[in-house]
């Protein structure tokens, strides 16, 4: 069945309210689907990326996946009006509030730009385009080392394991390459807008900032692991990547001072909650 062309706004709510799925599991992951060992677990994945197996849907440029995006939206807009208008919530916006909204959006941008984690993310991402850049040769050299084994058939040599080990250190770090400075950003937009705006929250409830914040964590830490793989397996290499390393220790440190309490947040499926 395709999801996305049967399904109306009743089967999808149905969906969610099936019990297999655990709530809010896709709200602190990295969107790497394809890594995740939890897709069964995912309402995000089911009504997603599970439909979009053929190689036509896999194709985000294709005109199929755009369509299921466009129909899955009117399905969503249709049972958010539908519960809005249960709770008595106008969701319709004076240019009164758009502007004070726009007026208070601007303000949280300008803070979270000036803000050094915020730096620091962008500057690793520029980086990280730079040295892949300049390393071009260094991977062809690579590629005709490993050719060469394969040649040999050296004993105790595993080129492909190697090829495989190099290719996955690339892919972690292409993949938090970007996700680390949009985690960053939402987790300081969360921090900012406490700030101006306070709301009550009850006491020991998790903030939503210190999810974000331990997800850019997590890419942080990943990345790390990647570019070490990397310094031992691509010699003459290893001073630029030393400095990138050393990037990531300063922004993994500033993001741990400024959100002290993430590392102990738990995500829904991801994390178990401390036992003290």
């Amino acid at each position: 069945m395709n999801i996305f062309v049967a399904m109306d706004k009743d089967q999808l709510r149905n969906l969610a309210e099936s019990g297999n799925f655990i709530p809010g599991i896709y709200n602190y992951c990295d969107r790497w689907c394809e890594r995740c060992p939890l897709t069964s677990k995912c309402l995000n994945y089911a009504t997603t990326e599970a439909d979009f197996s053929d190689p036509e849907s896999k194709d985000i440029s294709n005109a199929a996946f755009w369509d299921k995006i466009s129909e899955m939206f009117k399905i969503t807009m249709e049972m958010i009006q539908e519960d809005a208008e249960k709770l008595g919530i106008d969701l319709t916006l004076t240019a009164e509030d758009r502007e004070k909204f726009d007026t208070h959006e601007k303000a949280i941008k300008a803070a979270i730009k000036r803000n050094f984690c915020t730096r620091q993310a962008i500057r690793y991402t520029k980086i990280v385009n730079t040295w892949f850049d300049k390393s071009e040769v260094i991977f062809k050299d690579k590629g005709i080392e490993l050719e060469g084994k394969v040649v040999m058939d050296l004993p105790g040599s595993d080129p492909e394991h190697e090829l495989h080990l190099l290719t996955d250190a690339v892919d972690v770090i292409r993949w938090y390459q970007y996700q680390i400075f949009v985690k960053i950003k939402r987790a300081l937009h969360g921090v900012v807008e406490d700030m101006t705006d306070p709301v009550e929250v009850e006491e020991g409830f998790p903030k939503d900032s210190d999810g974000s914040a331990k997800v850019a964590l997590i890419g942080i830490d990943r990345s790390i692991g990647a570019w070490g793989y990397l310094m031992e397996n691509l010699p003459g290499n290893s001073d630029d990547i030393l400095d990138i390393l050393i990037l990531l220790e300063q922004l993994r440190k500033n993001v741990e001072a400024k959100f002290p309490d993430a590392r102990s947040f738990v995500r829904p499926g991801f994390d178990k909650a401390s036992s003290r």
